[in-house]
């Protein structure tokens, strides 16, 4: 009978503890992820390489990348597919790396284009260059990980942008950017 009589002592400062703890923990189970963002910034002539009957170029893309999430996240390497009128004119090549929580950062990804299948669509081509406005289509899926507090979460995102460019100058003229995200909680 004695414990039964005892009473318990209130502590506020467990209390607080407690209250700050559970709500930390609720904000962490809660906070729903954002798609990152991508954006082209510029696209730089590297280099021409002949390769008979045509010439293939080679470029470099620089990308603004944007991690809106409260976790830090890394990815694996993968490659972005760059398509002209349906077809894959060439790809680039993104590295295995990581960003930081709520950041942004500027990837320079190298690229090449195939000139044999820019010269399949050789009237569309010249037609855009009289239009100094050509249409690309660039995908891209990168998978990785976000750490947020001891549990790994890993996760795939799928971009598809379409972006307008002046195949003159190589000037972005345009651009929209779709990205879907999957989070996987296992």
């Amino acid at each position: 009978m004695g414990s039964r009589d005892q009473k318990l002592k209130w502590s506020w400062s467990s209390a607080l503890i407690g209250a700050a703890s559970a709500t930390a923990a609720a904000s962490l189970l809660s906070a729903k992820p954002k798609d990152p963002t991508f954006h082209l910034i510029s696209i730089d002539l590297t280099s021409l390489k002949l390769n008979l009957p045509v010439l293939d170029a080679e470029l470099m893309l620089t990308v603004h990348v944007t991690n809106p999430n409260i976790a830090a996240i890394h990815y694996s390497s993968t490659t972005m597919t760059i398509l002209y009128d349906g077809t894959v004119l060439g790809s680039a090549e993104v590295k295995a790396g990581s960003q930081p929580a709520r950041s942004c950062q500027l990837l320079r990804l190298p690229a090449r284009l195939n000139g044999m299948e820019l010269a399949q669509h050789a009237r569309q081509f010249f037609s855009d260059v009289a239009k100094r406005e050509m249409k690309l289509e660039a995908k891209l899926t990168i998978e990785g990980a976000a750490k947020v507090m001891w549990w790994d979460h890993s996760f795939r995102v799928h971009v598809d942008s379409f972006v307008t460019v002046d195949p003159v100058f190589l000037d972005v003229i345009g651009q929209e950017n779709k990205s879907q995200m999957d989070l996987f909680l296992t």
